[in-house]
C-alpha cells in the first residue's frame, strides 16, 4: 500500500511520527505545501489507516513504572481456545504494553512495566499465575535502555 503514497505524504507522515502535537499550519509549512491540501492529506491518511491514532509519550520512571521485564510465554497445549484465552486476558492487563505472537521456543512475547522486581514477582504469581492458557514462562529484565523509539523507518 505505501506505493499509493507520494513523497508529500511520506514527508507528512514523517514529520507527525516525530511530533503528532503539530497544527496542519505547521505542517504545510514544512512540507510547503499549502494548508488545504496537507488537511485533505492528513485525513485520507487517518482515513486509509496509515495513521493510526496520536499519543504522548510518558516517562515510566517519573511515574514509577520503569521496571521492564520481558517475559516468554509458552502455552500448556497449542490450541486454538487457549490461545484466545490467553490473547484475550492479555489485552485486559494493563501492565502488559506489548505483546506478540513469535515463533521458536516460546509462544509469546510480552513487554511488562511495574515499579520494581518485587511487583513484578507478585505480577506473576497473582496475574499471569491465574491464567490456565501458560505452561510456562521465563523473564528477562532490562538492565539499561539502549534505545527505544516508536518511529517507524520511512
Amino acid at each position: 500500500m505505501k506505493q499509493d503514497l507520494d513523497a508529500y505524504d511520506l514527508q507528512l507522515l514523517q514529520e507527525l511520527q516525530h511530533d503528532g502535537h503539530l497544527t496542519i499550519k505547521e505542517l504545510s509549512q514544512r512540507v510547503h505545501l499549502s494548508v488545504s491540501p496537507v488537511f485533505e492529506r492528513v485525513r485520507k491518511l487517518e482515513r486509509e489507516g496509515y495513521i493510526q491514532g496520536y499519543v504522548a509519550v510518558l516517562d515510566a520512571e517519573k511515574l514509577d513504572c520503569g521496571f521492564i521485564a520481558f517475559c516468554y510465554i509458552k502455552m500448556k497445549q497449542h490450541s486454538h481456545e487457549n490461545a484466545v484465552q490467553l490473547m484475550t486476558a492479555v489485552q485486559e492487563i494493563p501492565e502488559i504494553v506489548e505483546c506478540y505472537n513469535i515463533s521458536g521456543d516460546y509462544d509469546f512475547l510480552l513487554k511488562i512495566y511495574v515499579k520494581n522486581m518485587k511487583q513484578y514477582q507478585q505480577f506473576v504469581l497473582r496475574i499471569l499465575g491465574d491464567i490456565p492458557a501458560i505452561g510456562n514462562l521465563n523473564s528477562s529484565f532490562v538492565l539499561g535502555e539502549v534505545k527505544n523509539s516508536h518511529y517507524l523507518p520511512i
